[in-house]
């Protein structure tokens, strides 16, 4: 018995490359701006006495930290299964 998956019938590789890069340039982008934003409102809440806005601050940088590492992981990622897929 001969039964194959069929490979063609995913197609545009290209179009779906292109897709992800965007979308993580989108997510990069709003990533630094989101840690400039956190890094200016705990600076400007620790100096105030703000203890509580600075420590929601100071979270939310390191969220965007994180959304920023894990986006540019997520590039490789991608470029990974994509070429597994193509191999296979």
């Amino acid at each position: 018995m001969d039964v194959f998956p069929d490979f063609g019938a995913v197609g545009a590789a290209a179009e779906l490359r292109t897709i992800i890069g965007a979308l993580m340039t989108y997510v990069l982008i709003f990533a630094v701006l989101m840690m400039i934003v956190s890094g200016v409102t705990w600076a400007l809440a620790t100096a105030h006495g703000h203890y509580q806005t600075a420590t929601k601050a100071r979270i939310g940088l390191w969220i965007a930290c994180g959304a920023a590492a894990l986006t540019g992981c997520g590039v490789g990622w991608a470029q990974f299964v994509l070429e597994l897929g193509t191999s296979l």
